[in-house]
């Protein structure tokens, strides 16, 4: 009963920290409708920062607190100042892709400033316990609880008893209704970014101080669970935040209790999933509240595409074909063989999200999906690798549409947050089903490439298969484009009221979407896993689903030249640039802010 009552004390503690994160980004959602991705790197903003103060300055804890609180808060103005103000009149995907954006540079500069490197931020409170009942409590327990409890009293009264607060909750209700009634909307996005962050820094240092351990890859994790807690409670709603944050703590903590640690995010994300499926305006949002708007006549920004001659794709394709006969470099290849298999990743994505208007940000799971089917296929069974990615495509078109097909009913922002959470579960499955997957050991001594009998060892000949296969799925998807079923697409993804009053069965079309994008997926997936012959829960995370997004943003949604385009310069302009390799990631950041700022339509444009 004791263990039970720790557990119980754990979840709610941990609860307390998921509501400061959580809190802020309802309280951006209510007045901006936006999910912040970038909350979580203020979370590790704030963790450094405390690092800095505690071990380099040795201040006091009440000092340490506030000195982090106001370095996040301005962290937070400026992304709200130069990052999304900007594109107030942007197209109503363009501030969700800056904060991803402008995530990646954070983490990034965090990285190269305090080096990948975890660090250990020791507690400023004694370390005793106090019994209470059956369980125990300590110091840093309280103090975590008595910052979540006093942080949502003082966020109570600000929205209540004053001037500003009222803004706040005027323009939350409606945007421009407080615009018409004299409300600076500017500073009130201003105020509701600093305190989000600001709640957040704070929330990065009491993490770091209760596991006495930070490192550079904890801010996608804090986004996350935040990101559920305030979907779970109700997406701006402040008060469900705070209850959704507890609630998921405990649920995570009575899971570890049963299952064991590997299993704690998994309960998390399987929560976040149910609650879309069946309360997608959350547990704790008012019944009469509206449901989620669509993306409907702004996901796509104006342009005219540009048009290639059929002639001059022509000389491309054969230029690429013949390359391996000219006296190029072995690395050449490799990254160009890279490039073809992130082109395939983009043409799925592309056919997803810029056609039917479908943004997935867990498509990396269907590379995970093709990529074990097929390695464990040619491993177990001896199926010749040919067939075996094959079928890593089947099986990721498959699986892929069957675990996507809850979020067909949702609109806005939640199809985004729910792909994403399908794409950790698919990750998690993976590190657990050790039977099949073999769990954190991975699968090694995967067969080499190869077709008809014959190994694929050269660069050369890998380079013509991965070439070969993609410029077959392009064409393909050409041909699926330009039918009819490619029109009843883009009909969806631009008014998909209209398309249903037309006739046209929503969940089907985005079946069949799903199904041709995930083919693709998995079988560059597939490909992947024997040109590594190694793979792991790892090897396909979440950055390479934003990867893949970025990708398909620069080259033009819905344009399937453009995701190539796009593929290859991606791939390319970091090898350019081989002296700042370590910069990698924050290049891909910048590019995605430099796109959706001034070039959202993409190179080519959107089709």
């Amino acid at each position: 009963m004791s263990s039970w009552l720790d557990y119980t004390i754990n979840g709610l503690i941990v609860g307390n920290v998921y509501a400061l994160v959580a809190v802020g980004l309802a309280l951006i959602f209510g007045v901006s409708r936006l999910i912040n991705f970038a909350q979580g790197s203020i979370y590790l903003v704030g963790a450094y920062i405390g690092w800095v103060a505690v071990v380099q300055l040795h201040t006091p804890l009440p000092l340490t607190i506030i000195f982090v609180a106001v370095v996040a808060a301005l962290v937070g103005l400026i992304i709200e100042r130069f990052g999304l103000r900007p594109l107030q009149n942007s197209v109503r995907i363009a501030p969700l892709l800056a904060t991803i954006g402008i995530s990646f540079v954070l983490d990034q500069l965090v990285m190269l400033t305090f080096s990948p490197n975890p660090r250990a931020l020791p507690s400023q409170l004694p370390d005793v316990r106090f019994q209470v009942g059956g369980g125990t409590i300590g110091p840093l327990d309280l103090l975590i609880a008595g910052v979540g409890i006093s942080s949502a009293l003082l966020l109570f009264v600000f929205l209540r008893h004053t001037k500003l607060g009222w803004a706040v909750r005027a323009a939350s209700q409606d945007r421009d209704a407080a615009m018409q009634m004299g409300v600076d909307v500017n500073r009130v996005n201003q105020t509701v970014f600093g305190i989000a962050a600001a709640l957040g820094g704070i929330s990065g240092l009491l993490v770091g101080m209760y596991y006495n351990q930070i490192d550079t890859a904890m801010s996608l994790q804090a986004t996350l669970k935040g990101v559920v807690a305030e979907v779970v409670g109700g997406a701006g709603n402040v008060p469900g935040a705070v209850a959704g944050s507890l609630l998921l703590g405990l649920v995570e903590s009575y899971g570890v209790a049963v299952f064991g640690t590997s299993y704690r995010n998994l309960f998390a994300f399987l929560l976040l999933v149910v609650v879309l499926v069946l309360r997608p305006n959350g547990l704790f949002a008012s019944a009469r509240q509206a449901p989620p708007e669509p993306l409907t006549g702004t996901f796509i920004a104006p342009s005219r595409p540009v048009r290639i001659p059929r002639w001059a794709l022509a000389v491309a394709v054969a230029v690429f074909a013949i390359l391996p006969l000219l006296p190029v470099s072995f690395y050449v290849l490799q990254t160009l063989i890279n490039a073809w298999l992130l082109g395939l990743l983009a043409l799925s994505l592309t056919l997803v999200a810029g056609t039917i208007g479908q943004v997935s940000l867990g498509h990396a799971a269907l590379l995970a999906i093709g990529a074990y089917t097929s390695a464990l296929l040619s491993l177990a069974l001896n199926v010749p690798v040919g067939l075996a990615i094959i079928a890593g495509g089947l099986m990721s078109a498959a699986l892929g549409t069957i675990l996507i097909s809850p979020s067909f009913r949702l609109r806005g922002h939640y199809v985004s947050i729910a792909t994403l959470a399908i794409g950790e579960i698919v990750s998690l499955v993976i590190l657990n089903w050790e039977s099949v997957t073999r769990g954190p050991i991975g699968i090694s001594g995967i067969p080499p490439l190869s077709l008809f009998g014959y190994d694929l060892i050269s660069p050369a000949s890998v380079y013509w298969f991965a070439f070969a296969v993609m410029v077959a799925l392009a064409l393909l998807q050409v041909r699926l484009l330009g039918s009819h079923l490619g029109r009843s697409f883009r009909a969806i993804r631009d008014d998909d009221i209209a398309a249903r009053a037309y006739g046209l069965s929503l969940n089907r079309y985005k079946s069949l979407a799903f199904i041709f994008g995930g083919f693709a997926a998995g079988v560059s997936g597939g490909i992947a896993a024997h040109l590594y012959s190694y793979i792991n829960h790892e090897t396909f995370n979440t950055q390479q689903s934003i990867l893949a997004l970025t990708v398909v943003i620069l080259g033009g949604l819905g344009n399937v030249v453009g995701a190539i385009v796009g593929a290859v310069a991606l791939v390319g302009l970091p090898e350019v640039f081989r002296i700042a390799a370590e910069y990698r990631i924050l290049i891909y950041g910048i590019v995605l802010l430099l796109l959706v700022r001034f070039r959202p339509q993409g190179l080519l444009g959107t089709i």
